[in-house]
């Protein structure tokens, strides 16, 4: 995953997937594909998907009975994951994500030994700490790697969805963990990203 993880792999990730011309389906037709699937990278889990995704949904309704938004976040969080069962190998669609486009972060799992061979290492640009960002530009301006949290974010936003901000954090960032837990990245952070992150933090 961390050697082709780049800014050229991500660019054409994003050209192929954002063109939502792949399939229309309503949220319980892609839960029940999520049924054949299960992934390599949780650890936590080995079952399909469709159970997490009614297990996490629960967890919340018990904690926060009043938040229907939050209830339906959790549900559907990992829906992006469909794109492994339309040919995407799972390095690419699950495990955690960052950015790329900027000097890889320390928290990184496996930060050390997995860059070796990854094009973006060395760049004169990408390889610097802000990369091809200005400092505190914002989340929402930075390339993540890709992945199910990041088609899913797209795909939200490309048919308007109602979910609020909150939400959509939740859902883009929920494997952001070298920004949520090993605190990286910060230097991209605008003050809106800071306000969000204890809702992300509270997803996790």
């Amino acid at each position: 995953m961390h050697t082709s993880q780049c800014v050229d792999f991500v660019k054409a990730k994003r050209e192929k997937w954002l063109k939502f011309n792949k399939c229309q389906m309503t949220v319980m037709e892609a839960m029940e594909l999520l049924n054949q699937l299960v992934d390599e990278s949780d650890p936590d889990i080995d079952l399909p998907n469709i159970m997490h995704a009614f297990q996490t949904a629960e967890r919340i309704r018990e904690a926060y009975p009043d938040h229907d938004w939050f209830h339906l976040t959790g549900f559907i969080h990992d829906l992006g994951k469909v794109m492994a069962l339309w040919g995407e190998p799972q390095w690419c669609v699950v495990g955690d994500t960052f950015p790329v486009g900027c000097a890889f972060g320390e928290s990184i799992v496996y930060q050390s030994s997995t860059f070796g061979k990854n094009p973006d290492l060395h760049h004169p640009i990408y390889s610097t700490k802000n990369g091809m960002y200005q400092e505190h530009c914002g989340l929402e301006n930075v390339f993540m790697s890709w992945g199910h949290d990041e088609y899913l974010y797209h795909v939200l936003k490309h048919n308007n969805t109602r979910l609020p901000e909150e939400a959509l954090y939740m859902i883009r960032f929920h494997s952001f963990y070298p920004w949520h837990h090993g605190r990286d990245y910060m230097h991209l952070c605008s003050e809106k990203d800071t306000r969000m992150l204890p809702y992300v933090l509270e997803f996790k």
